[in-house]
């Protein structure tokens, strides 16, 4: 909490209060400890599609001036989504069972 007040640059408890008024206004959601885990996966996979986003457009650059894309390039490809897309089903699973319905 200290960090997180100083990167602010209020008071411990001028931080912690409003946390706790966000909190109480719906405008932050709490969050386990563990979640903070699939959180990081979320983003390590938001970067892997990104990656493959740029691939695939290469692949699409190549293909589109004339040049061949050969079968193993494009099974490669097909694999790295089928990755990326997996991780990214797996960490939102975990968020969805992590997540608190709100009353």
């Amino acid at each position: 909490m200290q960090e997180a007040a100083s990167w602010d640059g209020v008071a411990v408890a001028s931080w912690i209060a409003d946390a706790a008024l966000n909190v109480a206004k719906m405008r932050l959601v709490p969050v386990s400890a563990d979640l903070k885990d699939v959180l990081q996966e979320l983003i390590e996979s938001r970067r892997q599609l990104r990656r493959v986003g740029n691939d695939l457009n290469q692949l699409s650059h190549v293909r589109n001036a004339g040049a061949t894309v050969t079968e193993q390039q494009l099974a490669a490809m097909a694999q790295r989504v089928d990755a990326a897309v997996k991780r990214v089903d797996e960490a939102t699973l975990q968020v969805m069972r992590e997540r608190k319905p709100r009353s």
